[in-house]
């Protein structure tokens, strides 16, 4: 070990820690404390859940509450209503789904699922194509350089998805509903406590035929998703508790080609491909312990966790490609808190081990590899935060993480803010991040398209920023603004060098920009309204050109009104995407061309109606005003469709 290792390890050890850890956050704490203020537990390795109002860095989180106002269905969806967030999906729902924070790539972003590192380790991202909306559940977005907590992924900021505890939301629950384009969707959850044991069960399940995805195209894409969850924490004393999550996801949806015959004038557009279709399936697990000492000023953490996908696509023929990738992790994190009311400091200390499998199962030929590649990795962490008189707050991260395939690297962040009397807050940030290669970048092949490049280096980032949040009639209103300014090197692009012109990935030598303004307003003035408006403004630039599928503008705004018995309530949603560049391959030698693709404006109008404490009907129209878009070149997307159903809680 490098000096500054060995100096991280001290740290790590002088608060009590000496065994391997990994990067997660507690999956037990819940979305408000006891005094009903919002927090979120992923700004901190502590495990601790931390006042949002009192964090000095820019975090979203979307409640239990506002999921159901809002009859999310696909999690993809409501993260449109966060700022700084771009979404794009490859036409119908279950296609391929990524997120973009902050002008950063999809493979930028951290996903964490109850604490669990979620994305495809062959892909090296997550899809969230894959991802339904349980029937309790919230969302912690956190915006930003994140590498120093959590190492490779975070260089745009960490999404994680947190299903509801059985304290939170005891009871049980079902929904059922159907709809448009032959769609059925349902859910069902269990969950209670008593003084030494909190359990939750849930299953959703989503199916539609779907609409078609080439422009002028027949072919209905549809597809299948189900998913399955469960937590339980095991709490024998004040001191310790054991807490398991498990998790499974199948998604199974049909898809189309571009054409590839050179001669058709649809070259490179998307085109009904009868009988091309996928399967993505998903195992995740956790398990942590966590011993609390010093009347709970000191608490210590162990954790391991895994992730195993799978992906296999289908043509006409048969099985066409696939991959599996494998993730195993194990995490001890040690966290100590002293100081006195006024002055509250916090200490926390991690070792991270990580390992990732690949292989590629395609179909063997002369130039597929099909054999198993890995990579081991070890982080090792220090962060400190400071609260003095719920006022200032400040904190600081640092990282390093030694790869056996990659160069070490050290990753750090700082942040402070102070809110004033009035309720005028201010806060600043700066901060680095790295991304790692995924295995299809490094390793991938698709004959005469595509070879992946061992060579590549990872990317990174760092980035700066500033903002205001102002608190309006004592919390009734808040209203925020946050600039940003981030510089990406050794960014991983895709080339095509002469002879053959086949695509294949590269370091590039110049540094791409991102920065932009974030705004926020949510208000609930009287108990009979509520509303949430988000806007996000960014100028992304790669190599002097604009980065594809950024918008320049994108606008949301929620407004949901309630009776005054709170019996029924109706919420209307706007989200607004600007026009924004794409890259389409038409040009027979596979040379990418830069395309324009339109705004667009997508309207869902929801209701909900308690018919007694436990039986509610809902109904629900998405894209009310038949808006014909596309978010990615010449996939097709779906115009205005109806949805009702019923709800039953115990």
């Amino acid at each position: 070990m490098n000096k500054t290792i060995v100096s991280l390890f001290t740290l790590s050890a002088a608060i009590g820690m000496a065994s391997p850890a990994s990067a997660q956050s507690n999956p037990t704490v819940p979305t408000k404390d006891s005094e009903g203020n919002d927090i979120v537990v992923t700004a901190s390795r502590s495990g601790d859940g931390i006042e949002i109002k009192n964090l000095p860095a820019s975090v979203t989180l979307i409640s239990d509450e506002d999921l159901t106002e809002r009859q999310t269905r696909i999690v993809s969806d409501v993260l449109r209503d966060v700022p700084g967030v771009a979404v794009s999906r490859t036409g119908a729902i279950g296609g391929l789904t990524q997120v973009r924070i902050r002008g950063s790539e999809g493979n930028h972003v951290l996903v964490l699922i109850d604490g669990i590192k979620a994305s495809d380790p062959y892909n090296g991202e997550y899809d969230f194509g894959t991802l339904i909306a349980d029937e309790a559940a919230k969302i912690e977005v956190l915006r930003g350089q994140q590498s120093s907590l959590y190492g490779s992924d975070a260089i745009g900021g960490v999404i994680q998805y947190i299903t509801l505890t059985g304290r939170e939301l005891p009871g049980y629950s079902a929904r059922a509903e159907g709809g448009s384009f032959g769609t059925f969707s349902g859910g069902a959850r269990a969950a209670g406590f008593t003084d030494t044991f909190d359990y939750a069960l849930s299953g959703t399940v989503y199916t539609t035929n779907g609409t078609p995805t080439a422009r002028g195209g027949t072919r209905d894409i549809g597809s299948t998703s189900v998913g399955a969850s469960g937590k339980v924490t095991w709490t024998p004393s004040d001191t310790f508790k054991i807490t398991g999550v498990g998790r499974y996801s199948n998604t199974a949806a049909d898809t189309n080609n571009s054409e590839n015959d050179t001669a058709s004038p649809l070259f490179g557009y998307t085109v009904d491909s009868p009988g091309v279709r996928f399967v993505n399936e998903a195992f995740y697990g956790l398990a942590r312990a966590e011993l609390s000492l010093a009347d709970g000023r000191w608490t210590n953490a162990l954790t391991g966790q895994f992730a195993d996908t799978t992906r296999r696509g289908y043509d006409a023929g048969g099985f066409d490609y696939g991959d599996k990738g494998r993730r195993y992790k194990g995490a001890f994190e040690s966290s100590f808190r002293f100081g006195s009311e006024r002055v509250v400091n916090r200490l926390t200390g991690a070792v991270d081990f990580e390992r990732e499998e690949f292989q590629n199962t395609s179909p063997a030929d002369a130039f597929t590899f099909t054999g198993r590649r890995s990579t081991n990795n070890w982080g090792f962490v220090g962060q400190y935060e400071l609260t003095v008189d719920d006022a200032f707050s400040a904190g600081a991260s640092i990282r390093r993480d030694e790869n056996n395939r990659f160069d070490d690297v050290t990753t750090w962040r700082a942040q402070a803010g102070y809110r004033l009397p009035f309720g005028l807050r201010v806060r600043g940030a700066y901060g680095t991040g790295v991304k790692n290669p995924g295995y299809f970048e490094l390793f991938g092949y698709s004959d005469g398209r595509y070879i992946g490049n061992p060579d590549l280096k990872p990317e990174k980032s760092k980035g700066w920023e500033a903002g205001v949040d102002q608190e309006i009639a004592g919390g009734k209103a808040t209203i925020g603004a946050t600039y940003f300014d981030s510089r990406l090197t050794d960014e991983i692009y895709t080339t095509y060098p002469a002879p053959t012109f086949v695509a294949t990935p590269s370091n590039r030598t110049t540094d791409s920009r991102q920065h932009g303004v974030e705004v926020f307003a949510s208000a609930r003035p009287i108990p009979q309204i509520k509303f949430d408006l988000a806007y996000t403004y960014l100028k992304a630039r790669e190599n002097g050109l604009e980065e594809v599928r950024r918008p320049k503008h994108v606008a949301s705004l929620n407004t949901t009104l309630f009776s005054t018995d709170q019996r029924f309530s109706g919420t209307l949603t706007v989200r607004y995407n600007g026009r924004n560049t794409d890259v389409a391959y038409i040009d027979p030698s596979y040379v990418p061309t830069r395309v324009s693709l339109q705004e667009y404006v997508l309207v869902n109008l929801n209701a909900d109606y308690k018919l007694t404490d436990h039986l509610s009907v809902f109904g629900r129209v998405e894209n009310l005003l038949n808006e014909d878009y596309e978010e990615i070149f010449s996939f097709a997307t779906p115009g205005r469709a109806a949805y009702g159903g019923v709800r039953a809680r115990f």
